[in-house]
């Protein structure tokens, strides 16, 4: 950074307003008052460097190509945003709270650690940060009331403990063009009985996935396939689950953003003390709803898939849909959508139309109103009091302007992971739609707020998650059925939670296990672990697009 860049510059956010922020909820002058604070604000932070680290997604490099270098320009405060695997950082927010040695002064990370954060008690609150000594340094329009996913970086002591920064929801894939075919509607009507549309429930779903895959098997000569997955031995297949395959199946209790007292992961609490996960301690890990949305997942990839899909990891998989020889996919990333959207793909019209769209996910035969319906990813900036104080508070100035009116909107169209209610609602944001799949109808909808991330039952998010992909990989492999999979998760699960418990580490709120009673006593209480359904396969139902359009936009 050469030396006459890196002072406080109203000149340089000007410049930056003009050429690079032109999309905002704001106008230019109400943008140049918030850089004119940070100018300010940074006043005290003369000659600071900071360091911060997130995952590699296209919103976070948009942050550190582009944000990173105009808050230097604009505050004089040089930020380095390092760019890393989410495996890496996770570890190194491991080894920050284990050590408590700095390694970055704050981190994007996912708010599936809430439940870790809050206990520990090593993270900063922003709730604390921003009554105490970072009041002075608090951005007067940062407005947390208009992000739409602070209910998710909330502790169960109504503290917030991370600031959203993106947002992305898993959700249902489907080629719309293909759908819309007067031919493949009757075809399909003709053999289920029903309209070829958006599923409803997981027995939609099986019926379409078998319709493309063993009764329509090629469109203009490609072979195609009625449902896409992975099942590579690999970390990424763990999220697979985690991410919240078994919400979707209904295995939880009700409850937004998480079930209570059984949430997705199958963990029960008790006030705010997790008391177990297998099923004879009151947890859902290994129940009836949790084993047939593990069946569901093998047969499906087995039956409906392309063979390869078998031998990939997430990263692999993501980008087939675009390749259009896949009619649906109950579970995809909206993440995805920018690289699903570039001109001269196979599924996008020759006017940069989309020929696809995005929908709800399905709901299995266990799913309840009131539940979560489905995962969001939501990476959130998080401070550590292990990171010295003038460095933190640094940070915290860069954190804010990632997240403000000033830049949201922009990064927002850049990377497709909104954050503000504002910016989901401007122009900006209609004008883009149509080229969008239904992501801005989504996130206008009443719907979106089915689709949370893992929440506070999670005690230890990176001791726990690491046991699911190497359990799976079990029943994808055929050595195990999901059921002994599943028995052997739950076990796993409950160990790492008496280690906890023996440890002391986690306060009041840390884990106090379920003395173990028979599976039969506790399938016979009321909500979740649930009883074995006598009907697993229910009718199928499908709902038109429009029609699913429309009930949003009424409700």
């Amino acid at each position: 950074m050469s030396a006459h860049l890196a002072y406080a510059d109203e000149q340089a956010a000007k410049r930056w307003i003009e050429t690079e922020f032109t999309d905002s909820t704001l106008s230019p002058e109400q943008q140049l008052q918030e850089m004119q604070w940070f100018i300010e604000a940074a006043k005290s932070f003369e000659g600071v460097k900071i360091s911060v680290a997130s995952e590699t997604i296209a919103t976070h490099e948009y942050e550190s190509n582009v944000l990173a270098k105009a808050f230097t320009e604009i505050t004089g405060i040089e930020v380095t945003h390092d760019l890393i695997q989410e495996g890496d950082v996770v570890e190194k927010l491991q080894t920050q709270m284990q050590s408590g040695r700095s390694i970055y002064d704050a981190y994007i990370n996912d708010s599936d650690l809430i439940g870790t954060h809050f206990r520990y008690g090593k993270v900063v609150s922003i709730t604390d940060m921003m009554a105490g000594d970072g009041k002075a340094f608090t951005l007067p329009t940062l407005d947390l009331d208009d992000f739409i996913g602070l209910s998710f970086t909330t502790g169960p002591d109504g503290k917030v403990y991370q600031l959203p920064d993106q947002q992305f929801a898993n959700l249902y894939w489907f080629r719309a063009d293909w759908f819309a075919r007067e031919d493949l509607k009757a075809q399909f009507k003709q053999r289920y009985g029903y309209e070829l549309g958006v599923p409803v429930n997981w027995s939609a779903y099986e019926d379409i996935a078998e319709f493309f895959s063993k009764h329509v098997k090629t469109i203009d000569g490609e072979t195609v396939y009625g449902h896409m997955d992975y099942g590579k031995k690999d970390p990424s297949l763990g999220w697979r689950f985690t991410d919240a395959w078994f919400s979707m199946a209904g295995a939880g209790d009700k409850g937004i953003p998480n079930g209570l007292p059984v949430d997705e992961w199958g963990i029960r609490v008790e006030g705010c003390r997790p008391v177990g996960s297998s099923v004879e301690r009151g947890g859902a890990t290994n129940g009836p709803a949790a084993v047939y949305a593990t069946q569901k997942y093998v047969d499906w990839l087995r039956d409906y898939a392309p063979p390869e899909a078998q031998g990939m990891t997430f990263s692999e998989a993501g980008p087939v849909p675009a390749q259009g020889n896949i009619a649906q996919q109950i579970f995809w990333y909206t993440a995805f959508t920018a690289s699903m959207n570039s001109p001269g793909l196979p599924v996008v019209n020759a006017d940069g139309t989309p020929k696809w769209r995005m929908a709800p996910s399905p709901k299995g035969p266990y799913w309840q109103e009131g539940m979560k319906l489905g995962y969001q990813d939501t990476g959130a900036w998080t401070f550590f009091n292990s990171t010295e104080q003038k460095q933190r508070l640094a940070a915290w100035l860069y954190a804010q302007f990632t997240v403000s009116k000033t830049v949201s909107l922009k990064k927002t169209l850049v990377g497709l992971t909104p954050i503000r209610e504002s910016d989901i609602n401007s122009q900006q944001m209609t004008d883009a739609a149509p080229k969008l799949g239904g992501l801005v109808e989504f996130y206008r909808s009443p719907a979106r707020k089915q689709w949370t991330p893992t929440g506070t039952n999670v005690p230890d998010y990176p001791k726990l998650a690491q046991l699911w992909w190497k359990f799976i990989a079990e029943v994808t492999s055929g050595e195990s059925t999901p059921q002994q999979a599943l028995d052997g998760l739950a076990k796993a699960q409950d160990r790492v939670m008496q280690r906890l418990e023996r440890a002391k580490v986690q306060g009041e709120c840390g884990p106090k296990l379920n003395k173990p009673q028979s599976a039969e006593y506790w399938l016979n209480q009321p909500g979740a672990p649930k009883a074995k359904l006598a009907n697993e396969k229910p009718q199928g139902q499908t709902v038109a697009y429009e029609e699913l359009l429309k009930s949003w936009q009424s409700e």
